[in-house]
């Protein structure tokens, strides 16, 4: 007898889930196939501002077999390379004039491994040392010129440099929904008033307020904030963690752009007196918002900030959250994905990412037949696993505050002050002060950003640290090899500028082979 799964709520987070599980699970007549139904209110709107992602959207949207060209127009997507940051170290950093570092997302050099850092590092006093992101990568140099990361000919979800998107959020939960339903996924529409419990503590059926029963075997609660099955039902314990990561609103404003101004390839995050803005470029226009913590700053002083930064006078949408994650995400028969999960603020893009590693977890784990057993046995390790990597997220993301110089406000002082940041991030840097990080610093099937990641945000900052002092002299040989090889990735970058196509017009090139 087939099982079903039953995803409460729709959005990018239901959506993205039943697409995937849809494709990735045994389907009837299996003898351990799975049906699949979602039901969403057209009464509850979706939050819809998170617009960026990170890469492995590429491998995600590849699995639901769909063509790049046809996800790119369904969801008005643009190219992203990674984050630049401006305004937020505080001072000039090594190699820039300007206060204004990236964090790309292709590997640096020797992937991994320290590679060519310790030389990088040794050379602070070299009045014409590059920034860390440029010396290592030739990917910031094609983001600085504008560029796109692949040339039309290339095959989808590939290219020379590594990418992830851009999108319109409402857009692409409705282009989600035509691939669910597409393949079998039952949509349901209502708006659920009540939740049917078994004996043993289980979820057996949802209700909606004018219909009957919606019986299911396995439940995922995409209900966003509200949480209603894993909060409101099953009360999963919440880890607030928002004595670490100030910021708890946000303002969003979209704003139109000309059909021949450029599009960014990259997020744009700039740091102000009490959070930062995010802007992020599609083909007809950009999302942008103030990111903001209320401790430090009242709405309407947020709303001048937003209204400044773009010159216009567009209409605004306030969102309030809070930040933190469940510490038990799977109970029972019932697993959180998206915002019901846990949430932090769209920095580096976790949202989405954290959507699509949970979904093909559930995919692993109720591949075959599943028992009481075996379910429990799923949920202790998914428990396991996912707090581990939003613990992981909080680090990284505090990491980006507490490294920086600025101290002009009680915001950056506030998160200068040791006594916010987690323990564990306090030991890395504390150690990393006269030390390389190394993979003992990393459980990397808990970490969602690389070592490499870390040191782009460390050293873009301008993190002090005497690590690689005295390298160039004492292995002369091993320092030939280095500025040799920041030379060929010099003239790779020269040569990628050159070659790749300017950003808008490799958009374009989707929107017009249909």
């Amino acid at each position: 007898m087939a099982r079903r799964i039953v995803i409460v709520g729709g959005g990018t987070a239901g959506w993205l889930s039943a697409a995937y599980l849809s494709r990735a699970l045994p389907r009837p007549p299996h003898a351990h196939g799975w049906t699949i139904a979602l039901v969403e209110s057209a009464d509850i709107p979706t939050i819809g501002v998170g617009e960026g992602s990170f890469p492995t959207l590429r491998s995600t949207i590849a699995t639901l077999g769909r063509s790049e060209a046809e996800f790119i127009r369904a969801s008005d997507a643009t190219f992203k390379q990674g984050v630049r940051f401006a305004g937020w170290a505080g001072r000039a950093t090594p190699g820039h004039a300007e206060d204004d570092y990236f964090h790309p997302f292709n590997l640096p050099l020797g992937g991994d491994t320290p590679g060519l850092l310790p030389f990088w590092l040794d050379s602070a006093n070299d009045p014409g040392r590059p920034a860390y992101a440029d010396a290592v990568t030739a990917q910031e140099r094609v983001i600085r010129a504008g560029k796109g990361p692949k040339r039309p000919q290339d095959p989808d979800f590939g290219g020379p440099m590594n990418y992830a998107y851009h999108f319109d959020a409402a857009k692409l939960a409705s282009w989600l929904r035509d691939v669910a339903t597409a393949n079998g996924v039952e949509r349901i529409e209502a708006t659920i008033a009540s939740v049917e419990r078994g004996a043993n503590g289980d979820i057996v059926a949802v209700t909606p307020a004018d219909g009957a029963p919606i019986a299911g075997d396995f439940f995922l609660d995409c209900s966003g904030f509200r949480a209603l099955l894993i909060g409101e039902t099953l009360a999963a314990p919440f880890q607030d963690i928002g004595d670490i990561l100030f910021n708890d609103r946000a303002i969003a404003m979209q704003v139109p752009s000309e059909p021949d101004t450029p599009i960014a390839p990259y997020t744009l995050a700039t740091a102000h007196d009490a959070g930062w803005i995010w802007d992020i470029g599609l083909s007809s226009r950009r999302g942008t918002g103030c990111v903001y913590s209320s401790r430090h700053m009242s709405d309407d002083a947020a709303e001048t900030v937003i209204r400044t930064y773009n010159g216009v006078d567009l209409p605004t949408r306030r969102l309030q959250f809070r930040t933190g994650y469940r510490t038990q995400q799977w109970i029972g028969n019932t697993v959180a994905i998206g915002l019901s999960a846990g949430f932090f603020e769209p920095l580096e893009s976790t949202g989405i990412m954290l959507v699509e590693v949970a979904a093909r977890m559930v995919a692993d784990m109720l591949a075959g037949p599943v028992d009481h057993a075996a379910l429990a046995g799923a949920a202790r390790s998914f428990n396991r696993q996912m707090t581990a990597r939003f613990a992981a997220i909080v680090e990284f993301l505090k990491l980006h505050y507490c490294v920086s110089q600025r101290r002009d406000t009680a915001y950056w002082r506030d998160n200068a002050d040791p006594a916010s940041w987690p323990e564990g991030l306090r030991d890395k840097l504390a150690q990393w002060r006269h030390r390389l990080p190394s993979r003992f610093d990393f459980v990397v099937d808990h970490e969602t950003f690389l070592p490499p990641s870390w040191a782009f945000i460390l050293h873009g900052l301008g993190y002090p640290t005497d690590a690689g002092r005295g390298i160039l002299g004492t292995k002369p040989d091993d320092a030939r090899d280095a500025i040799a090889a920041f030379g060929r990735i010099r003239q790779a970058g020269l040569q990628a500028a050159a070659q790749l196509p300017d950003h808008r017009s490799l958009v374009l090139h989707y929107h017009r082979n249909r």
